[in-house]
């Protein structure tokens, strides 16, 4: 990439700001409104009770102590009007990938999406904050609701080099641990590691109450691994280089493939992570806003 700008392309964000991004990112809960909190409503802890005063929302009713009293009391929610959103961005070996027809390689992808969500989260004045990593936390930018922190952000990204191996289990890990608050979770990778290990780390931050945005990147080769002639395949994260004969090998890679897939989008089911697949051939606007808008169509609906 040669500068900032290009991460921020008017299509991307003109049909984005369209959809209201709010600091959820159209997560559960999502409510409209500068100020009011995201989690209002939303499986969040309360700390004490109120009594009804006329005019009070009624959803906020406890039912249970109404039953046992027959006095109407309102849940008082512990809850901040600022909402954290941290971006993680997969700047392993593998994410340096790009084919012969591909118009960008998985990390530039990747980085556009990264940027265009931290625009978007900041002109809202919520927080945004950014990790890169591989085996290990390359760049770590804390979250800020300040509109001068885009810089920042869009830096780390253009310093990112996928050079290295990658580790996501314990990697995430160690970020659920540093998340004191809760917030939205926003992952961008190929997530080619081991599947039980990278499940316990995104396990960790449900159990840490954030949500969880996973944005599987792939090359449309890796999708349909259409190769034809011998094919020297360069290795990555180290692993050797193989001379193969691709047609002899695709119908056992594509039945591989899926079944990586397939574990992957159970165990999000399982945690309740939106899972999304992203390919680097598709309009970003597309991805992006495909998602969004569906998921603001369940959330509402």
């Amino acid at each position: 990439m040669e500068n900032s700008q290009q991460y921020l392309d008017p299509k991307v964000l003109a049909r984005l700001e369209g959809l209201q991004l709010r600091a959820r990112l159209i997560v559960e809960g999502y409510v409209s409104g500068v100020h009011r909190s995201p989690y209002q409503g939303f499986s969040i802890e309360f700390a004490e009770h109120r009594e009804y005063a006329p005019g009070d929302d009624l959803r906020y009713v406890d039912w249970k102590v109404f039953g046992r009293t027959d006095k109407i009391y309102l849940k008082q929610f512990e809850e901040e009007t600022n909402q954290v959103s941290n971006v993680l961005l997969d700047t392993s070996e593998s994410m340096r990938y790009q084919s012969a027809g591909a118009p960008m390689s998985k990390l530039e992808y990747a980085q556009c999406a990264a940027a265009a969500l931290c625009y978007l989260i900041l002109q809202q004045q919520d927080s945004a904050g950014l990790v890169t990593f591989d085996r290990e936390i390359r760049a770590l930018v804390r979250a800020s609701s300040n509109p001068s922190h885009l810089k920042q952000l869009l830096h780390v990204l253009e310093e990112s080099v996928p050079e290295r191996k990658t580790d996501t289990g314990p990697i995430f890990h160690d970020l659920a641990e540093r998340f004191k608050k809760r917030g939205i979770v926003v992952i961008l990778s190929d997530l080619f590691d081991d599947v039980d290990s990278m499940m316990a780390g995104l396990k960790h931050f449900r159990h840490r109450r954030h949500d969880v945005i996973l944005f599987h990147v792939l090359d449309p080769a890796e999708l349909d691994f259409r190769f034809q002639p011998v094919t020297l395949f360069r290795g990555m994260e180290q692993l050797p280089d193989v001379l193969v004969e691709p047609r002899a090998l695709r119908n056992a890679y594509l039945r591989e493939f899926d079944r990586f897939v397939s574990r992957l989008k159970k165990g999000c089911r399982m945690h309740r992570i939106d899972y999304v697949q992203m390919r680097t051939d598709q309009s970003l606007e597309l991805a992006l806003t495909s998602y969004l808008s569906s998921r603001m169509t369940r959330v509402r609906g």
